[in-house]
């Protein structure tokens, strides 16, 4: 039989109208293209961050960019006027009112049980990062290395590097850069540098970050202030300094005088007891990640090892992450627990503490002098013997200490798998 071009032609008429209205309706929700958000930190702080809306196959999609990093949220949900967007990897959510060109809502980090609800605003079709009012022609150089104190002058100062990069040093230069810590990095900030003024900024469902400050006229101080959400602010100093760097991360946590192994006992995500002297991990190489979903070095760190555990399991690695959740409903821990898996595809074992934060980590693991940051990556060799104690991790924002660190990494394990 003869095909009906007439009946096709209508049926495939019928459809492209039917995708069109859905899209136009899609429009009227939450509108498709950039977008500039920003959260309310107090009343004279705001923390702005970009993201992009898609519509794919009747699918929202919302990716939030800080500079190199795309982080993209699609369990969004839409019910009238109101928008729900859950972030992927943390435990964070916005509750929003759509206005046609704008949002207005909150941002709740339910993995914070105080200070953890922002407000917050976006504006469609922005693409500024930050709204300068005017400009210099041309924007002084910051590119490069600066020693850098945060709280100085205080009990509670710390050192870190700063690592900035100017895209171009014409009006309205675009800022990229990270700080680098004894316990992690700042991840992917972006911003802009103008008039002397400096500004970078991040966002990524965990944290919140803003950082402020002013150039000196000799273009070699940096001085200003860094807001985390609403609850964190601190003062910091930064001067030029390309020699400057850190203490070894392999130096900060040891085991005490008098031990050479460690030992625990807590629950997998099925309830079952484990323990690292369990058979499975018997004349096995074992890396012990001391982590939780709610920090963001630790789904860097998730990232690298997931597909580092399939490569050498085989060979005779064995990976224990062990959960320091901040909630103290096991179900709750083992559900962020089972998003982080499915995220990265994380094949490796991981227990549920049922503790939180550094002391009660120190608590848990009593060999330890003291547990610093999170994550801490501990390596055990054949015999049980722990070989090397590795506090925070450099993410891929740190550039060449992130492939530094991976490299060193897979030198390490291939050691201890060999002898």
């Amino acid at each position: 039989m003869k095909p009906n071009n007439t009946i096709y032609k209508s049926g495939a008429i019928l459809i492209a109208s039917l995708l069109l209205f859905n899209y136009a309706i899609a429009q009227n929700k939450l509108r498709i293209g950039s977008w500039r958000g920003v959260l309310k930190l107090n009343d004279s702080t705001d923390l702005p961050f970009n993201f992009e809306v898609k519509y794919d196959l009747e699918i929202f999609s919302v990716a939030f960019t800080n500079a190199e990093e795309r982080i993209v949220a699609n369990e969004i949900a839409i019910t009238g006027d109101s928008v729900f967007i859950r972030m992927p990897f943390f435990d964070s959510e916005f509750k929003l009112k759509s206005f046609g060109d704008s949002l207005k809502g909150v941002w709740i980090n339910h993995a914070r049980k105080e200070k953890n609800i922002l407000a917050f605003k976006a504006y469609y079709g922005t693409k500024e990062r930050f709204e300068i009012k005017a400009w210099t022609n041309a924007e002084p150089l910051v590119t490069g290395k600066w020693e850098v104190e945060f709280e100085p002058g205080t009990a509670d100062s710390y050192k870190s590097i700063g690592e900035f990069k100017q895209l171009n040093v014409t009006k309205g230069s675009k800022l990229t850069g990270t700080f680098l810590t004894e316990t992690g990095d700042y991840r992917y900030l972006e911003g802009v540098m103008a008039n002397y003024d400096f500004y970078l900024s991040c966002f990524d469902g965990a944290h919140a970050f803003l950082f402020k400050a002013k150039l000196d006229k000799n273009k070699d101080i940096l001085k200003g202030d860094f807001y985390s959400g609403a609850h964190g602010h601190e003062t910091w100093i930064a001067k030029r300094n390309e020699k400057f760097e850190l203490r070894n991360p392999d130096s900060l946590t040891y085991l005490k005088p008098g031990y050479k192994k460690i030992d625990f006992s807590f629950k997998n995500l099925e309830g079952k007891q484990i323990s690292l002297s369990d058979e499975k991990y018997k004349n096995k190489e074992v890396i012990i990640q001391l982590m939780g979903t709610w920090c963001p070095n630790c789904m860097d760190e998730t990232k690298f090892l997931a597909p580092f555990y399939d490569k050498y399991k085989s060979k005779g690695l064995e990976i224990i992450g062990l959960a320091f959740e901040r909630t103290d409903d096991f179900n709750k821990a083992v559900s962020n627990i089972n998003r982080l898996k499915s995220r990265f595809n994380a094949n490796y074992d991981f227990l549920i503490t049922m503790k939180t934060g550094s002391q009660q980590a120190s608590e848990a693991l009593p060999m330890l002098n003291k547990v610093m940051a999170f994550p801490t990556t501990i390596y055990i060799d054949k015999k049980g013997n722990v070989r090397k104690i590795y506090t925070g991790y450099y993410g891929p924002a740190t550039g060449e200490s992130y492939i530094k660190q991976e490299e060193e990494t897979k030198r390490f394990v291939e050691k201890l798998l060999s002898e």
